[in-house]
């Protein structure tokens, strides 16, 4: 019988061990920040850079004007020897991405790139005074401005069909 009994406290003294850890694991889990909301993202002013790429470009460089405050950019670059690359990437208000892309790069070519692989659709809209076709992807969904030579418009992200088409309409060519 003395053998029955030390069998008893291992098992006792094991559970007991294991509820120590478990408080202390809750506790430690207490004392660490748990902040589920997505970092705030830096706005970026582009007015420098744009007035470099409208200078420097051999097309008319997009920019928006008049979009209200809460649309938030947060990434500009011209690429003078990038085949004169322009991006523009801003936050909409939902929280999602949206970029204006151009470039005198080969037309299909920068569109894959800019779009992320998007496939054109049948269906085009007529946004102020251009039309822009619609490309649906995986990733990205795309607006493809018609009718520029030598250059190629794109404004593309994760924001809805809706969005894109405000970021289109609120686009001046200078």
């Amino acid at each position: 019988m003395a053998g029955s009994n030390g069998k008893q406290k291992t098992v006792r003294d094991m559970i007991l061990s294991l509820a120590l850890i478990g408080l202390a694991a809750g506790f430690i889990y207490l004392l660490v920040p748990h902040d589920d909301h997505a970092p705030d993202i830096k706005r970026v002013d582009y007015r420098v850079e744009l007035l470099t790429a409208r200078r420097a470009a051999g097309y008319p460089v997009a920019a928006p004007e008049g979009l209200p405050e809460a649309w938030k950019a947060t990434s500009v670059r011209y690429q003078g020897e990038d085949s004169d690359r322009w991006h523009l990437g801003f936050q909409d208000p939902e929280g999602q991405y949206v970029q204006v892309e151009q470039s005198t790069q080969k037309r299909a070519d920068f569109i894959d790139q800019a779009s992320q692989g998007a496939s054109a659709t049948k269906r085009t809209e007529k946004i102020g005074d251009h039309t822009w076709t619609r490309y649906s992807g995986g990733r990205y969904d795309a607006l493809v401005l018609e009718n520029t030579p030598g250059s190629t418009t794109v404004v593309a992200g994760t924001a809805s069909f809706d969005q894109l088409t405000k970021m289109a309409a609120a686009l001046k060519m200078q």
